[in-house]
């Protein structure tokens, strides 16, 4: 037996032997030692339940944050004042109102309200489209990549066109005793008489000076087509179309002229953003499809 072994001592105090019962009230106190770290940690973490307003918020309700920056802007918004200079009926009045929408936003979502009303879906697929183009929205793209997206569209970045040009339409049976010579067809065309003995007609699809696009609409594609490149002061061979035979008279022809790249600049960089923004978009919308779960029903697969 060991010299300074006391036999007075209990067993479970003296590190030098094995104690069952010390063992278990060191295990006890380590339990309790977690539980209390565990407690802790529980009630102070961030989405716990707190009596204490964060600086950064102005009001909790249940336990959602009413944001202090939302608090000031919609301060300055409403009376042009910010925090210090504010009235407290000013402060009470504006947080009033962002709890109210607070409260009716948390009731929105406990009704689902967001599946069945179709404004607030829209405007959540709005506010998804928005998060996904942010980048897109800020990036300041370089002149370089400017610059070759306008040369690969440069026939966007042209003037409007203008022409005047009247429309004749003739019998499919007159087509044999129209002049085959231009400057006959023309002599033809610009005498009433001979107009009136050939039924030819103006069909008045066009008024005066128009824009190219609107002269595209009133013509149609092929006549259109065909009058685009006509010299003012000439006319279309014979076209025939379905409601007869149509001779083209331009009278004024001014041919859309190319932007340079400094004068076409804004608009440009509007575009790139636009076509960066599409896709965007299309990314991921890609990515919301590819993981989720969509089933069709089998008669519109």
């Amino acid at each position: 037996m060991p010299a300074d072994h006391n036999p007075d001592t209990p067993s479970w105090r003296n590190p030098s032997q094995i104690s069952n019962a010390r063992s278990f009230v060191l295990m006890t106190c380590g339990v309790l030692l977690g539980l209390v770290l565990a407690g802790y940690s529980l009630f102070t973490a961030r989405s716990a339940s707190t009596l204490v307003v964060p600086g950064e918020d102005v009001a909790l309700v249940n336990q959602q944050p009413v944001s202090r920056a939302d608090f000031v802007a919609l301060l300055q918004t409403l009376y042009g004042v910010d925090l210090s200079h504010s009235t407290q009926e000013q402060r009470h009045k504006v947080l009033d109102d962002m709890i109210r929408e607070e409260l009716f936003v948390q009731r929105g979502k406990e009704l689902d309200v967001a599946s069945a009303d179709p404004d607030v879906r829209s405007a959540l697929v709005n506010a998804v489209e928005l998060e996904i183009s942010e980048n897109a929205i800020t990036a300041q793209p370089s002149e370089a990549a400017l610059r070759q997206f306008y040369a690969m569209h440069q026939d966007r970045y042209v003037s409007e066109g203008i022409m005047r040009v009247r429309d004749l339409v003739f019998p499919a049976a007159a087509l044999p005793e129209l002049p085959a010579a231009p400057q006959a067809l023309k002599s033809t065309i610009h005498d009433p008489q001979a107009l009136a003995r050939l039924n030819g007609r103006d069909s008045g699809k066009t008024q005066g000076d128009e824009f190219y696009f609107a002269a595209k609409i009133h013509l149609g594609d092929p006549l259109f087509a065909a009058a685009r490149d006509l010299p003012e002061g000439t006319m279309s061979a014979p076209i025939r179309m379905a409601d007869g035979i149509h001779i083209l008279d331009m009278e004024k022809n001014k041919r859309p002229v190319p932007f340079d790249f400094a004068a076409a600049r804004t608009h440009v960089l509007s575009d790139y953003r636009s076509q960066a923004i599409e896709r965007s978009k299309a990314s991921g919308e890609s990515f919301l499809r590819k993981r989720a779960n969509v089933l069709i029903a089998d008669d519109l697969r």
